[in-house]
């Protein structure tokens, strides 16, 4: 049991529901946060019902699109996740010999999703099988958001430099990255005033280094560039390999195609880091301090490829 709230109105919490608030406010579903709970919808629906009469305040508002915190259901979330964050770091460190168990939610670019997670993922489930790990593909930006709400424990971002008050944000290598071609198609030696004829494929906006050659295709004098944006790397290197186009893409998107890949000189793009971050006032657990460790040998696996 956990009390919140001031002290000749509210008795006390039951954490169960204070965790069913957290997991519907992160997941927006009440369908989702059942399954999440392992919990009939109905009894979702009970426990948010039961919370917003204990602290006689309405936390959300049902909409077609799913649950939304109110403005009161936001100031009870912070308080809700010391509660749950309290609860966890006791129940570590009573059974810090015992197995260690957990949910830990990672936000991650699509091409880190791609191409860092999976392998991470299944060395966790190896190594620590009670560690449910679940991934939701995200830009930089969402990525901070969701972390401030909660519905991220742990972020990977490819940026040159996150600087957030509210982020803990720990490098954990950098990213090479590499422009290209169809190996039949040629660019090299181009002018890069030249190549801005050339139809550019480019991940969406929101990615740090495509965007980065978006600006600097458009600040070329009279220039007008054909830039298609696409949501997956994957997608991106097979348009360039089918020679429909150029881009730049990691160098490890890259190695294993260079049959069919060329690589050309381009502007100078700042080298991207892999940045690990979690919210500074939420304390990690011990399954969520286990899937970063993982993560950062990961990366440098990747880095170093």
């Amino acid at each position: 049991m956990a009390s919140i709230g001031k002290a000749d109105t509210i008795k006390s919490v039951d954490t169960r529901l204070i965790s069913t608030f957290v997991t519907l406010a992160r997941t927006g579903s009440f369908t989702s946060a059942g399954t999440e709970l392992h919990l009939a919808q109905s009894t979702v629906t009970a426990h948010v019902q039961a919370l917003e009469r204990e602290l006689g305040v309405r936390l959300f508002d049902r909409l077609p699109g799913g649950a939304v915190l109110t403005e009161a259901g936001r100031r009870t979330w912070e308080l809700a996740n010391g509660v749950l964050d309290a609860e966890a770091t006791l129940r570590a460190d009573l059974l810090a010999d015992g197995p260690i168990t957990g949910t830990v939610v990672v936000g991650a670019t699509e091409s880190l999703c791609g191409y860092l997670l999976p392998r991470v993922i299944a060395s966790l489930h190896r190594s620590h099988p009670d560690v449910d790990v679940q991934l939701i593909p995200v830009g930089t930006a969402e990525a901070t958001n969701q972390l401030r709400t909660g519905r991220l424990t742990l972020a990977v971002m490819l940026e040159p430099s996150v600087t957030d008050p509210d982020l803990v944000v720990e490098p954990l290598g950098e990213l090479d990255l590499v422009f290209v071609t169809a190996r039949d198609r040629r660019v090299a030696g181009a002018a890069w005033h030249d190549l801005v004829a050339h139809r550019w494929f480019l991940l969406e906006e929101g990615c740090a280094y495509s965007d980065g050659v978006a600006r600097e295709l458009q600040a070329l004098a009279g220039a007008r560039p054909l830039l298609t944006r696409l949501g997956s790397v994957e997608a991106t290197r097979a348009c360039v390999a089918e020679g429909l186009g150029l881009a730049l893409l990691p160098t490890f998107a890259v190695k294993a195609h260079e049959d069919r890949l060329a690589r050309f000189g381009g502007p100078p793009i700042p080298r991207q880091s892999i940045l690990l971050a979690h919210h500074r006032r939420r304390s990690l657990g011990r399954a969520a301090h286990v899937v970063a460790g993982e993560l950062a040998r990961g990366a440098a696996a990747l880095t170093t490829r």
